[in-house]
């Protein structure tokens, strides 16, 4: 609720969001070459990331956020290493304007989460043998914009003429 120029009553609660757990709901790291994918590389491999959030409401103000990466690296077609992680929370957020639940949930608790599962995966690719991936900020926002466009064009092209 606003007061009409687009600020919060004075008398309104703050927004709270509250981190209630954070977990690895999944996690595989596969290294199909080694021992042959350990020696020397002549050249830097190619490696691919995808990045997706998932949530889904699981009480009146309880969210389930999930991240998921996976990514691959390849030289001259050879797999190095793959992994796949589902990296998770539970987050309460109370105080939020409906219109501006969604991208608090889509674009702030997975921001929330993304340095526990660089970490994660950084360890799981030095445990596999390799140096330590360290991932590059993700801007979320940008995630954000690219999905609810990705689902606006969707809409558009299964709606009649």
């Amino acid at each position: 609720m606003t007061n009409g120029n687009g600020t919060p009553p004075e008398d309104a609660p703050p927004p709270q969001l509250n981190v209630l757990a954070q977990y690895t709901k999944d996690l595989s790291f596969e290294n199909p070459n080694a021992p042959a994918s350990l020696g020397q590389q002549q050249q830097q491999p190619s490696i691919n990331i995808q990045i997706n959030v998932a949530a889904n409401a699981i009480a009146e103000n309880d969210f389930e956020v999930v991240l998921s990466v996976e990514g691959k690296a390849e030289n001259s077609g050879t797999v190095l290493f793959s992994f796949e992680l589902a990296y998770a929370g539970i987050f309460k957020i109370q105080n939020v304007a409906q219109e501006n639940l969604h991208p608090m949930v889509m674009i702030e608790c997975p921001r929330l989460l993304f340095p526990f599962a660089r970490e994660i995966i950084a360890t799981a690719v030095r445990d596999g043998g390799f140096p330590p991936l360290m991932l590059d900020p993700v801007d979320f926002v940008g995630l954000y914009r690219q999905n609810m466009a990705r689902q606006a064009e969707q809409q558009q092209v299964g709606k009649p003429s």
